[in-house]
């Protein structure tokens, strides 16, 4: 009598601990021998079902693999310019799978904001950005870290106010983490008056003290000395340009 037994018998955390063997055996070679392997080479991402079902149950796990597979490209191409030939439609899906099949996941969001980001690109920036802009909205008080970076990319990378304010605006009105620092609730204010528009920073400004907010009294008297200078940059008299 043989001593196999059918594969039908085997645990299912044998069956998953040898695939993810496997995989990160893969993933290994592909990222550190893989040389001849060029950035454009990325395929399209894979949907989140179908990472699910090869996951056989270990979801964080895989995850984790997947983002080394991911980081594989690019890292062995020797490009001057960081992720210069890399299809960021096809990354920014690539992420958002990895996102669907661990949402508890932070390392994809860093990965968008403080890596792929990372690019002399400014239309790849934009939509690395705009990545953790929309998974944001799917999780704010864990994501509100990655939105608040965005932010200040958009505002003083690619010098664009409109989305910089936008990503500022989300996290005031969504976020409601404990741990959020007041700057990053305060971002919009700063944005406002970076646009010239400081009747509505003296709003804003103005509702943040009403509401009893702030608690810290060097914060309160730190804001009402912006509020009171908002003041008087509005009464001051506006100068005609000279003809």
């Amino acid at each position: 009598m043989s001593d196999q037994r059918p594969v039908a018998e085997v645990p299912r955390a044998v069956l998953a601990l040898l695939a993810l063997s496997v995989a990160a055996q893969i993933a290994w070679q592909a990222v550190h021998t893989d040389h001849g392997r060029s950035a454009i080479d990325l395929p399209p991402a894979p949907s989140a079902q179908a990472l699910r079902l090869a996951s056989f149950g270990e979801a964080e796990a895989a995850a984790r693999l997947t983002m080394l597979y991911l980081q594989s490209f690019d890292l062995a191409g020797g490009n001057v310019a960081p992720y210069r030939n890399l299809d960021y439609g096809r990354l920014v899906d690539w992420l958002a799978a990895i996102l669907a099949l661990d949402p508890r996941s932070q390392y994809p969001l860093f990965a968008a904001a403080r890596v792929y980001a990372d690019t002399p690109d400014p239309a790849r920036m934009r939509i690395a950005l705009d990545l953790v802009y929309r998974q944001f909205l799917a999780d704010p008080d864990r994501r509100w870290p990655w939105l608040a970076h965005a932010a200040l990319l958009a505002k003083h990378r690619l010098k664009d106010l409109a989305p910089a304010r936008r990503y500022a605006q989300a996290l005031d009105r969504l976020a409601r983490a404990p741990d959020m620092p007041l700057w990053a609730r305060q971002m919009e204010i700063f944005i406002l008056e970076d646009m010239n528009e400081l009747e509505a920073a003296k709003v804003m400004l103005g509702g943040l003290l009403a509401a009893g907010r702030i608690r810290d009294p060097e914060e309160q008297r730190f804001l009402r000395g912006r509020l009171e200078e908002l003041e008087r940059r509005l009464k001051a008299p506006q100068q005609v340009p000279a003809r």
